[in-house]
Protein backbone atom coordinates (compact mmCIF):
# COMPACT_ATOMS: atom_id res chain seq x y z
CA UNK A 1 0.00 0.00 0.00
CA UNK A 2 1.28 3.44 -0.97
CA UNK A 3 0.11 6.72 0.57
CA UNK A 4 1.47 10.14 -0.36
CA UNK A 5 1.30 13.09 2.04
CA UNK A 6 2.00 16.74 1.43
CA UNK A 7 4.17 17.09 4.56
CA UNK A 8 5.92 14.87 7.11
CA UNK A 9 3.65 13.24 9.60
CA UNK A 10 0.74 12.83 7.19
CA UNK A 11 -1.18 16.02 7.78
CA UNK A 12 -2.68 16.05 4.27
CA UNK A 13 -2.90 13.15 1.83
CA UNK A 14 -2.43 13.91 -1.86
CA UNK A 15 -2.97 11.90 -5.04
CA UNK A 16 0.41 12.46 -6.74
CA UNK A 17 3.88 13.12 -5.51
CA UNK A 18 5.22 16.65 -5.42
CA UNK A 19 8.38 18.32 -4.18
CA UNK A 20 8.84 17.97 -0.44
CA UNK A 21 6.19 15.26 -0.03
CA UNK A 22 6.36 12.17 2.17
CA UNK A 23 5.58 8.76 0.66
CA UNK A 24 4.68 5.97 3.09
CA UNK A 25 4.86 2.43 1.67
CA UNK A 26 3.79 -0.60 3.71
CA UNK A 27 3.89 -4.21 2.48
CA UNK A 28 4.06 -3.39 -1.23
CA UNK A 29 2.94 -5.89 -3.84
CA UNK A 30 4.71 -6.55 -7.16
CA UNK A 31 2.96 -3.69 -8.98
CA UNK A 32 3.72 -1.22 -6.21
CA UNK A 33 7.36 -2.27 -6.17
CA UNK A 34 7.50 -1.66 -9.90
CA UNK A 35 5.94 1.78 -9.34
CA UNK A 36 8.57 2.62 -6.74
CA UNK A 37 11.26 1.77 -9.24
CA UNK A 38 9.72 3.63 -12.19
CA UNK A 39 7.97 6.66 -10.72
CA UNK A 40 10.15 7.39 -7.70
CA UNK A 41 13.40 6.17 -9.26
CA UNK A 42 14.15 4.01 -6.25
CA UNK A 43 17.07 1.63 -6.98
CA UNK A 44 16.00 -1.99 -7.08
CA UNK A 45 18.79 -3.10 -4.75
CA UNK A 46 17.61 -0.61 -2.10
CA UNK A 47 14.06 -1.96 -2.32
CA UNK A 48 15.34 -5.51 -1.90
CA UNK A 49 17.49 -4.48 1.06
CA UNK A 50 14.65 -2.81 2.93
CA UNK A 51 12.22 -5.66 2.22
CA UNK A 52 14.73 -8.20 3.55
CA UNK A 53 13.58 -9.17 7.07
CA UNK A 54 17.20 -9.75 8.18
CA UNK A 55 18.63 -6.47 6.87
CA UNK A 56 20.87 -4.69 9.38
CA UNK A 57 20.44 -0.99 10.29
CA UNK A 58 22.80 1.31 8.44
CA UNK A 59 23.23 4.71 6.80
CA UNK A 60 24.16 5.24 3.14
CA UNK A 61 24.89 8.51 1.35
CA UNK A 62 24.94 9.12 -2.38
CA UNK A 63 25.28 12.26 -4.48
CA UNK A 64 21.51 12.66 -4.94
CA UNK A 65 19.98 10.54 -2.16
CA UNK A 66 20.49 9.20 1.34
CA UNK A 67 19.24 6.02 2.97
CA UNK A 68 18.65 5.27 6.65
CA UNK A 69 17.59 1.78 7.72
CA UNK A 70 16.48 1.12 11.29
CA UNK A 71 14.90 -1.91 12.93
CA UNK A 72 11.51 -1.49 14.55
CA UNK A 73 9.45 -3.88 16.74
CA UNK A 74 6.31 -5.56 15.47
CA UNK A 75 3.86 -8.03 16.97
CA UNK A 76 4.23 -11.57 15.70
CA UNK A 77 1.86 -14.54 16.00
CA UNK A 78 3.28 -17.01 13.50
CA UNK A 79 5.94 -19.05 15.32
CA UNK A 80 5.05 -18.40 18.96
CA UNK A 81 7.53 -15.56 19.46
CA UNK A 82 5.31 -12.64 20.56
CA UNK A 83 7.43 -9.87 19.04
CA UNK A 84 10.21 -9.53 16.51
CA UNK A 85 12.01 -6.74 14.67
CA UNK A 86 11.92 -5.80 11.01
CA UNK A 87 13.73 -3.12 8.95
CA UNK A 88 12.19 0.26 8.24
CA UNK A 89 13.92 2.18 5.45
CA UNK A 90 13.85 5.95 4.96
CA UNK A 91 14.91 7.05 1.47
CA UNK A 92 15.70 10.77 1.20
CA UNK A 93 16.04 12.66 -2.08
CA UNK A 94 15.78 16.30 -3.12
CA UNK A 95 12.15 15.87 -4.23
CA UNK A 96 10.61 13.55 -1.64
CA UNK A 97 11.14 11.38 1.43
CA UNK A 98 9.98 7.77 1.23
CA UNK A 99 9.51 5.29 4.08
CA UNK A 100 9.30 1.60 3.20
CA UNK A 101 8.50 -1.36 5.45
CA UNK A 102 7.58 -4.95 4.67
CA UNK A 103 4.81 -5.11 7.31
CA UNK A 104 2.28 -2.87 8.99
CA UNK A 105 3.65 -1.54 12.27
CA UNK A 106 2.93 0.85 15.12
CA UNK A 107 5.79 3.21 14.29
CA UNK A 108 4.13 4.29 11.04
CA UNK A 109 0.68 2.69 11.12
CA UNK A 110 -0.97 2.82 7.74
CA UNK A 111 -4.47 3.31 9.15
CA UNK A 112 -3.45 6.54 10.93
CA UNK A 113 -3.14 9.53 8.62
CA UNK A 114 -0.98 11.47 11.06
CA UNK A 115 1.16 9.55 13.53
CA UNK A 116 2.67 12.86 14.67
CA UNK A 117 -0.53 14.89 14.91
CA UNK A 118 0.01 15.28 18.64
CA UNK A 119 3.14 17.39 18.02
CA UNK A 120 2.86 21.15 18.42
CA UNK A 121 4.86 21.95 15.29
CA UNK A 122 4.83 20.39 11.86
CA UNK A 123 7.92 18.47 10.81
CA UNK A 124 9.62 20.24 7.94
CA UNK A 125 13.07 18.62 7.98
CA UNK A 126 13.72 15.04 6.88
CA UNK A 127 16.54 14.42 9.38
CA UNK A 128 14.40 15.50 12.32
CA UNK A 129 11.63 13.35 10.84
CA UNK A 130 13.99 10.37 11.06
CA UNK A 131 14.85 11.28 14.66
CA UNK A 132 11.16 11.28 15.50
CA UNK A 133 10.91 7.81 13.97
CA UNK A 134 13.73 6.64 16.24
CA UNK A 135 12.01 8.25 19.23
CA UNK A 136 8.69 6.64 18.35
CA UNK A 137 10.42 3.30 17.81
CA UNK A 138 12.00 3.52 21.26
CA UNK A 139 8.59 4.13 22.80
CA UNK A 140 7.17 1.08 21.02
CA UNK A 141 10.12 -1.02 22.24
CA UNK A 142 9.34 0.03 25.82
CA UNK A 143 5.67 -0.77 25.34
CA UNK A 144 6.39 -4.25 24.00
CA UNK A 145 8.99 -4.92 26.71
CA UNK A 146 6.35 -4.33 29.38
CA UNK A 147 4.10 -6.84 27.63
CA UNK A 148 6.96 -9.35 27.48
CA UNK A 149 7.52 -8.90 31.21
CA UNK A 150 3.83 -9.48 31.93
CA UNK A 151 3.74 -12.63 29.80
CA UNK A 152 6.91 -13.90 31.45
CA UNK A 153 5.38 -13.40 34.91
CA UNK A 154 2.32 -15.43 33.84
CA UNK A 155 4.55 -18.24 32.51
CA UNK A 156 6.52 -18.22 35.76
CA UNK A 157 3.32 -18.75 37.75
CA UNK A 158 2.41 -21.69 35.52
CA UNK A 159 5.87 -23.18 35.97
CA UNK A 160 5.58 -22.97 39.75
CA UNK A 161 2.43 -25.12 39.59
CA UNK A 162 3.49 -27.61 36.95
CA UNK A 163 6.83 -27.83 35.18
CA UNK A 164 6.09 -28.93 31.63
CA UNK A 165 7.85 -28.62 28.31
CA UNK A 166 5.12 -26.30 27.02
CA UNK A 167 5.83 -23.61 29.63
CA UNK A 168 9.58 -23.97 29.16
CA UNK A 169 9.18 -23.53 25.41
CA UNK A 170 7.17 -20.35 25.99
CA UNK A 171 9.90 -19.02 28.26
CA UNK A 172 12.52 -19.85 25.65
CA UNK A 173 10.57 -17.91 23.01
CA UNK A 174 10.40 -14.91 25.34
CA UNK A 175 14.16 -15.07 25.65
CA UNK A 176 14.43 -15.24 21.86
CA UNK A 177 12.24 -12.15 21.59
CA UNK A 178 14.51 -10.23 23.98
CA UNK A 179 17.58 -11.22 21.97
CA UNK A 180 15.93 -9.72 18.87
CA UNK A 181 15.23 -6.51 20.77
CA UNK A 182 18.72 -6.16 22.24
CA UNK A 183 20.45 -6.74 18.90
CA UNK A 184 18.19 -4.30 17.03
CA UNK A 185 18.35 -1.53 19.64
CA UNK A 186 22.15 -1.67 19.73
CA UNK A 187 22.25 -1.38 15.94
CA UNK A 188 19.82 1.57 16.03
CA UNK A 189 22.08 3.39 18.49
CA UNK A 190 24.98 3.02 16.07
CA UNK A 191 22.86 4.58 13.31
CA UNK A 192 21.89 7.49 15.58
CA UNK A 193 25.53 8.08 16.46
CA UNK A 194 26.48 8.11 12.80
CA UNK A 195 23.73 10.61 11.97
CA UNK A 196 25.01 12.89 14.72
CA UNK A 197 28.64 12.71 13.58
CA UNK A 198 28.18 12.51 9.81
CA UNK A 199 29.46 15.48 7.83
CA UNK A 200 27.07 14.70 4.98
CA UNK A 201 24.06 15.70 7.07
CA UNK A 202 23.69 19.31 5.98
CA UNK A 203 20.47 20.21 7.79
CA UNK A 204 20.58 21.29 11.41
CA UNK A 205 19.84 18.47 13.82
CA UNK A 206 17.52 19.15 16.73
CA UNK A 207 19.81 18.23 19.61
CA UNK A 208 16.94 17.95 22.09
CA UNK A 209 15.12 15.55 19.80
CA UNK A 210 18.30 13.56 19.20
CA UNK A 211 18.94 13.37 22.94
CA UNK A 212 15.39 12.18 23.57
CA UNK A 213 15.75 9.48 20.92
CA UNK A 214 19.06 8.33 22.42
CA UNK A 215 17.57 8.25 25.93
CA UNK A 216 14.54 6.22 24.81
CA UNK A 217 16.72 3.72 22.96
CA UNK A 218 19.12 3.44 25.90
CA UNK A 219 16.27 2.88 28.33
CA UNK A 220 14.77 0.23 26.06
CA UNK A 221 18.17 -1.46 25.76
CA UNK A 222 18.70 -1.50 29.53
CA UNK A 223 15.22 -2.88 30.17
CA UNK A 224 15.69 -5.59 27.54
CA UNK A 225 19.04 -6.59 29.04
CA UNK A 226 17.59 -6.69 32.57
CA UNK A 227 14.66 -8.83 31.47
CA UNK A 228 17.01 -11.08 29.51
CA UNK A 229 19.27 -11.57 32.55
CA UNK A 230 16.24 -12.35 34.72
CA UNK A 231 14.93 -14.88 32.23
CA UNK A 232 18.36 -16.51 31.90
CA UNK A 233 18.54 -16.88 35.68
CA UNK A 234 14.97 -18.18 35.71
CA UNK A 235 15.77 -20.78 33.06
CA UNK A 236 18.81 -21.95 35.05
CA UNK A 237 16.74 -22.10 38.24
CA UNK A 238 13.98 -24.15 36.63
CA UNK A 239 16.57 -26.44 35.03
CA UNK A 240 18.00 -27.07 38.51
CA UNK A 241 14.49 -27.68 39.87
CA UNK A 242 13.75 -30.18 37.12
CA UNK A 243 17.04 -31.99 37.76
CA UNK A 244 16.39 -32.04 41.51
CA UNK A 245 12.84 -33.37 41.01
CA UNK A 246 14.19 -36.11 38.79
CA UNK A 247 16.73 -37.10 41.45
CA UNK A 248 13.99 -37.19 44.11
CA UNK A 249 11.78 -39.39 41.95
CA UNK A 250 14.64 -41.77 41.14
CA UNK A 251 15.57 -42.02 44.84
CA UNK A 252 11.99 -42.79 45.84
CA UNK A 253 11.69 -45.45 43.15
CA UNK A 254 14.96 -47.01 44.33
CA UNK A 255 13.78 -47.11 47.96
CA UNK A 256 10.45 -48.65 46.93
CA UNK A 257 12.37 -51.31 44.98
CA UNK A 258 14.46 -52.10 48.07
CA UNK A 259 11.36 -52.42 50.28
CA UNK A 260 9.67 -54.71 47.77
CA UNK A 261 12.84 -56.80 47.51
CA UNK A 262 12.53 -57.91 51.17
CA UNK A 263 9.34 -60.02 50.86
CA UNK A 264 10.49 -61.16 47.43
CA UNK A 265 13.72 -62.50 48.93
CA UNK A 266 11.92 -64.28 51.77
CA UNK A 267 9.40 -65.82 49.40
CA UNK A 268 12.23 -66.97 47.13
CA UNK A 269 14.10 -68.65 50.00
CA UNK A 270 11.08 -70.53 51.34
CA UNK A 271 9.82 -71.32 47.88
CA UNK A 272 12.84 -73.50 47.06
CA UNK A 273 12.19 -77.20 46.53
CA UNK A 274 14.40 -78.28 49.48
CA UNK A 275 13.54 -79.40 53.03
CA UNK A 276 13.36 -76.52 55.52
CA UNK A 277 11.62 -78.16 58.53
CA UNK A 278 8.51 -76.02 58.00
CA UNK A 279 6.86 -77.74 55.08
CA UNK A 280 4.46 -79.69 57.33
CA UNK A 281 3.72 -76.84 59.79
CA UNK A 282 0.29 -75.23 59.57
CA UNK A 283 1.61 -71.90 60.83
CA UNK A 284 4.39 -71.66 58.22
CA UNK A 285 2.53 -69.55 55.66
CA UNK A 286 1.19 -66.92 58.14
CA UNK A 287 4.60 -66.74 59.81
CA UNK A 288 6.40 -66.13 56.54
CA UNK A 289 3.91 -63.45 55.48
CA UNK A 290 4.06 -61.77 58.89
CA UNK A 291 7.86 -61.78 58.96
CA UNK A 292 7.92 -60.29 55.44
CA UNK A 293 5.59 -57.50 56.50
CA UNK A 294 7.55 -56.79 59.68
CA UNK A 295 10.87 -56.61 57.87
CA UNK A 296 9.36 -54.36 55.19
CA UNK A 297 7.91 -52.04 57.86
CA UNK A 298 11.27 -52.04 59.62
CA UNK A 299 12.95 -51.01 56.38
CA UNK A 300 10.47 -48.18 55.86
CA UNK A 301 11.03 -46.91 59.41
CA UNK A 302 14.80 -47.07 58.90
CA UNK A 303 14.61 -45.03 55.70
CA UNK A 304 12.27 -42.48 57.29
CA UNK A 305 14.67 -42.11 60.21
CA UNK A 306 17.40 -41.22 57.73
CA UNK A 307 14.91 -38.88 56.00
CA UNK A 308 15.24 -40.68 52.71
CA UNK A 309 11.46 -41.00 52.43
Amino acid sequence: MIKIFKTFGGYKEIAKSEKGCWVNVIQPNANEIQRLSNEFKLPQDIINDILDADERPRVEFDDTWSLVIMRIPVANENNGVPFQTIPLGVFISDDFTLTLCLRDNEVLPMEEHSPFRGQYHQITDNINFILRLFLRSGNIYLKYLKQVNQQTAAIEQDLEKSIKNRELNKLLKMEKCLVYFITSIKANEIVLARLRNSKKVTSEINEDLLEDALIENKQALEMAQIYSDIQSGMMDAFASVISNNLNVVMKQLTLISIILMIPTLIASVFGMNVPNSMENASWAMPAIILSSLLLSILGVLLFRKKQWF
